[in-house]
């Protein structure tokens, strides 16, 4: 049976979703970050060498990253559910989106929450314009707009099929689920961007979805 090694918060959130979505039995390993780094506990180590979520085991096989995942569930017990027929268009969607959520997404994201935190970080009065000039800086100048950008393209592909792979709801929404969610949480998703903030609505009403939530636990971004 798979383990999900389930970090709060986290993206493996994605991951019990799926598995709801496709009636896969699973069980969860939880584990809680540290409060005040948001790091990972060092116990994920034992499960893979950079104690990172998210992680699934199903017997002696090890998957890490959430698209390795995701591919791992959809070969091993998908039967064709989930995706589209190989090689037409919207196969070629499904995976160009199943890369783009952390391959180009999240990179801006992250920064985001890194210079955040800096900007807030504890530090002596005399460094603290320095450091929260120059953070202020490079969110304006270059994090943002990447965002924005990323954000504005998502808003126009919404605009060609009901799903990020065509009419068809398949695991590249759930992939795509949690930097959407992260960027309408944490960085100005905003109001004129209505078919990123319909998706959000679609995905957070499907059964699975819920589900997920009932065994994941509290989830920050839903």
């Amino acid at each position: 049976m798979i383990i999900v090694h389930h970090l709060n918060n986290s993206r493996s959130q994605r991951v019990l979703w799926l598995l709801e979505e496709l009636a896969i039995p699973y069980d969860i390993k939880f584990y809680e970050r540290n409060p005040a780094t948001l790091r990972a506990p060092p116990e994920l180590r034992a499960v893979h060498p950079l104690g990172r979520s998210p992680v699934i085991t199903d017997g002696d096989v090890v998957v890490a990253e959430t698209g390795a995942v995701i591919e791992y569930v959809l070969d091993t017990y998908g039967q064709g559910r989930l995706r589209p027929a190989a090689g037409s268009p919207d196969a070629r969607r499904f995976t160009y989106w199943l890369h783009f959520a952390e391959g180009s997404q999240m990179s801006p994201l992250l920064m985001r929450l890194v210079f955040d935190r800096l900007e807030a970080a504890p530090m002596p009065f005399f460094a603290r314009p320095v450091a929260r000039g120059l953070s202020r800086k490079t969110r304006e100048s270059f994090i943002d707009p990447q965002i924005a950008q990323h954000l504005d393209f998502v808003e126009c592909e919404l605009g060609r099929s009901a799903w990020f792979a065509g009419e068809a709801f398949t695991a590249a929404d759930v992939q795509m689920s949690f930097p959407l969610e992260v960027a309408a949480k944490r960085a100005g998703l905003g109001t004129n961007r209505p078919r990123i903030h319909a998706f959000l609505d679609r995905i957070h009403a499907r059964p699975a979805y819920q589900r997920a939530l009932t065994r994941g636990g509290p989830y920050a971004f839903s």
